[in-house]
């Protein structure tokens, strides 16, 4: 069996590429940087180091690496022949990695199998949008190769902080990982991924994990910086801190209470799980890091707006939501641009017109009226 993924950086070594291995799948590594992938190529096995209680090192072989911006045609035979294609690259590259899928799926062997695809991202239904770039690329070809593949929405979990110089491609990440993938695409042929586990509706997996692990893993980096905190272990040795972001993430779970019926003792023992993750003392990861790219944090459907706008329309509490993203807009990194453009918006909209832009919110909303008044605060703190 064979896999190709896309993205050969540490959660596709440390995280997706393990469990392909450990499924039996000969890995094909796609990326675009020519020093990672040289670096790949030079070895014949590397360590995925578990740090932490329960933690082990896992070592994986049977692997190799392909420049696709120097030889995309490789990548494209590969996709042609493989069992699995996955994705670790951010959704917003997603488009990038379309047209090999496109040329693939072209030149499969209609005899061969439907080529299993899981976009494994950061974002609700990736696989979703991955297909959709496909099907546009492929313009009036679609209908030929539509049949050549089946896409599942896949929610994946496991912290993988910023590496250690020195490391080679090795990669150091936290024990815990969860890998859930939708079963009814596969027709009952599910692919082997001893890891993961499908179930039938991914969708409350998906949120529980974004509203949870990224809404509190994001607000401890805020509050931390606040703080004047550099790393998220250090954060929540703060009894303040853990208290801020367990009220967030209280408000979350009302709200995955009343959306998707989950149960509520089960979300506490989950909350209590991902907050004893955060705080594990081996993983080298900072507020900073974390904390990056406010202004996209603080978006729409992003981890604060989206479930507290949900919650706000149904009536539930966001206070605790609301205090994290004001903690965000004090984010003030001059080595992240986007926060250096938050902390320029702030200065140079009025707080209304930069919590409509920012927050993606209408003035009508009920959750509205509360973020503005965290927007003012900070404006007038900047005075």
């Amino acid at each position: 069996m064979k896999a190709v993924h896309f993205g050969a950086g540490n959660i596709g070594r440390g995280f997706v590429g393990l469990l392909l291995h450990e499924g039996g799948y000969e890995l094909v590594f796609s990326d675009v940087a020519a020093d990672l992938v040289d670096a790949i190529n030079q070895v014949d096995s590397y360590t995925v180091h578990e740090v932490g209680e329960g933690g082990t090192d896992k070592v994986v072989t049977n692997f190799r690496a392909i420049n696709s911006q120097v030889d995309p045609q490789a990548v494209i035979d590969e996709v042609a022949t493989a069992d699995i294609v996955t994705t670790a690259v951010g959704p917003t590259v997603l488009r990038f990695v379309a047209p090999h899928i496109v040329a693939g799926l072209a030149m499969r062997d209609p005899a061969l199998p439907p080529l299993k695809i899981m976009a494994c991202e950061n974002a609700i239904n990736a696989t979703d949008l991955l297909r959709d770039e496909i099907r546009a690329q492929a313009e009036e070809g679609w209908d030929a190769i539509a049949g050549h593949a089946v896409f599942a929405n896949t929610a994946v979990d496991r912290i993988v902080p910023a590496q250690a110089p020195g490391e080679g491609v090795d990669v150091t990440v936290e024990p815990f990982f969860e890998w859930a993938i939708e079963a009814p695409p596969f027709g009952g042929e599910l692919p082997s991924i001893p890891g993961a586990h499908f179930v039938e509706d991914l969708a409350p997996y998906i949120e529980r994990k974004l509203f949870t692990v990224n809404t509190g893993h994001a607000a401890t980096a805020y509050f931390g910086a606040r703080a004047g905190v550099d790393t998220i272990a250090a954060a929540l040795e703060e009894s303040e801190i853990v208290s801020a972001v367990a009220r967030a993430l209280s408000e979350t779970s009302a709200l995955l209470v009343a959306k998707h019926g989950l149960d509520p003792d089960d979300l506490t023992d989950y909350r209590e799980t991902i907050l004893r993750r955060f705080a594990n003392p081996a993983l080298p990861d900072t507020v900073w890091r974390v904390g990056r790219q406010p202004l996209r944090k603080l978006s729409r459907h992003e981890r604060f707006v989206g479930p507290a706008a949900e919650a706000a329309e149904r009536g539930l509490a966001v206070e605790g939501l609301v205090a994290a993203m004001g903690a965000a807009l004090e984010f003030d990194d001059p080595e992240d641009p986007q926060s250096v453009d938050l902390q320029r918006l702030l200065r140079e909209q009025d707080a209304a017109t930069f919590t409509a832009s920012v927050t993606g919110l209408d003035s009508d909303h009920p959750l509205f009226a509360p973020v503005l008044a965290v927007v003012t605060a900070r404006q007038e703190a900047l005075r």
